[in-house]
């Protein structure tokens, strides 16, 4: 997969991921309850690891394309 288009991937996703956070912040005080929950397990992790892969997942690509198989450290 081509990296213009994994970039497009996880901004859409950070995007989508971000409207029911909004919705969470504005919602009526009574229905927070309701949120919390998804807001707290799903979205914002999902929302964490997705910026966190677009600002820094080139260091990770690099990491793991960099790391010895286990055949190799043991011919090595």
């Amino acid at each position: 997969m081509k990296a213009s288009t994994t970039r497009i991937i996880f901004r859409t996703i950070h995007i989508v991921f971000s409207i029911p956070i909004a919705g969470y912040v504005y919602s009526p005080f009574d229905k927070i309850p309701q949120y919390a929950a998804p807001t707290r397990y799903v979205f914002v992790p999902v929302l964490v690891l997705s910026g966190l892969w677009m600002w820094k997942g080139h260091l990770v690509r690099q990491f793991l394309s960099k790391r010895p198989t286990r055949q190799d450290a043991a011919v090595s």
